[in-house]
């Protein structure tokens, strides 16, 4: 049996698990996911008046993670204005910085390679 994969898409309360052999699949399927989510964004500000507002770029509405062999956490979160971030790690959470020109899929990539 080989090394697995395991790609989780959260949005909203719905869960969905995609299996893959080969990490390179696994990240294809996470930036497909992934766009697919942040075309698909409309979200407006919420709270307001006696709770803090929070603007779309701070509201996640979807997150797309991967997990795999030796202990390898990391994911994408889709912000309600379409942007995407990447980041390492499950519990503590560490964000993957982009380079001039790069997008967060390309970030995740440079990093787990």
């Amino acid at each position: 049996m080989g090394r697995r994969y395991t790609v989780t898409v959260r949005t909203g309360a719905k869960v969905r698990k995609r299996r893959h052999q080969r990490l390179a699949d696994a990240l294809e399927d996470v930036a497909r996911i992934a766009g697919e989510l942040s075309e698909g964004t409309d979200v407006r500000p919420a709270g307001g008046l006696l709770t803090r507002r929070l603007d779309p770029v701070q509201q996640v509405v979807g997150r797309v993670e991967l997990a795999g062999p030796d202990r390898l956490r990391a994911g994408v979160d889709v912000r309600g204005d379409g942007s995407c971030e990447a980041f390492t790690g499950r519990v503590r959470r560490t964000l993957v910085e982009q380079r001039d020109g790069e997008t967060a899929f390309a970030a995740l990539r440079r990093v787990l390679s």
